[in-house]
């Protein structure tokens, strides 16, 4: 095996392939802590054997998200509460086996991991990762933020989480689709799917006897709703603006509104609809024009009001007006 390095043009988007085939057979183990020690953050390494090591890597990243596929003869990792302070790195991984056994041990908890079943696990705390030496394995790291807001927790998730099957296995085909169109993506097209799949698997865990998650996603929606009650009429109001506003990524906040069917952007036009509706039947209000009232609550045109209003309540705006001061 040969060392390969090639690096796409589009964006910031890179994919990169390293071998310790590169490297003499007595320089591999240093070959290979120096490499993945270059884009991991610091840990420790313990080999079986310091002979002819052998390892491969793919790897995909933009500023966003970061996916290695990677095989190795036997090896352990580890983390300890020195390297932590030294460096710190508060993301999680998913590691993701996709032959041999990796056994991850952190905070008390230990997870078996066999093709099939996937773990999350934060750099943010010591851990040991044990992995035999017929292993092939997926590594996402994820953004902290992305995980801990919807899942309401900060802390390492050594638990196995079913990749085999349903949803589970729809995050696995999406690491498998990305891998296999590697050279054809760009960095927005690789972290669009990335997104999906964090989202994916927040829904995954929070589904998992986890209500802790589920409560959170709640309360999110219900900040969401309020804050769009009061801000509705505002034009600039949008979900990245909301996310701004209020804290959160606008990732947990679709991921919230997703599971109370709904999306910012629906949310929003609803709201707005809601309050023409509303000073169309106030009569206070009846010096207002059509074209002012679009403007006065949020839309950008009054023919854009129109449209929207009819396709929700069957009438014009000018037709409930008529209507109302009918009866």
């Amino acid at each position: 095996m040969r060392e390969l390095m090639v690096s796409l043009p589009a964006g910031n988007y890179l994919v990169e392939t390293r071998s310790t085939g590169a490297v003499e057979p007595w320089e591999r183990t240093d070959f290979w802590s120096a490499h993945i020690g270059s884009y991991q953050s610091r840990m420790g390494y313990r080999y079986s054997g310091t002979a002819d090591f052998r390892g491969e890597t793919v790897r995909q990243r933009t500023e966003a998200y970061q996916l290695v596929r990677f095989r190795s003869d036997e090896i352990e990792y580890s983390r300890t509460a020195r390297q932590i302070r030294e460096d710190p790195d508060g993301d999680y991984r998913l590691l993701l086996p996709l032959s041999g056994e990796i056994v991850l041990r952190q905070e008390g908890h230990e997870a078996r991991l066999t093709p099939g079943t996937g773990t999350l696990v934060s750099f943010g705390s010591p851990f040991q990762c044990l992995q035999d030496a017929s292993t092939q394995a997926f590594v996402l790291t994820i953004p902290a933020r992305e995980l801990d807001g919807p899942l309401n927790r900060k802390s390492p998730l050594a638990t196995g989480l079913d990749l085999s099957r349903g949803l589970g296995r729809v995050v696995r085909s999406m690491l498998d689709g990305l891998y296999a169109e590697r050279d054809d993506l760009t960095d927005s097209q690789f972290n669009a799917v990335s997104d999906r799949v964090v989202e994916l698997l927040c829904m995954l865990t929070a589904g998992d006897d986890r209500p802790d998650g589920a409560r959170h996603l709640a309360d999110v929606e219900t900040a969401v709703r309020r804050h769009v009650r009061e801000n509705a009429a505002d034009p600039g109001l949008t979900g990245t603006s909301m996310a701004h506003a209020l804290g959160w990524s606008l990732r947990q906040i679709q991921l919230a509104l997703q599971h109370a069917g709904t999306t910012p952007r629906d949310l929003i036009r609803e709201e707005r609809l809601r309050l023409v509706r509303e000073r169309l039947r106030c009569g206070d209000c009846e010096r207002l024009t059509i074209t002012d009232l679009a403007y006065a609550s949020g839309f950008s045109s009054a023919s854009a009001l129109s449209t929207a209003f009819r396709q929700r309540f069957g009438v014009s705006p000018r037709e409930m007006r008529n209507g109302v001061r009918g009866t």
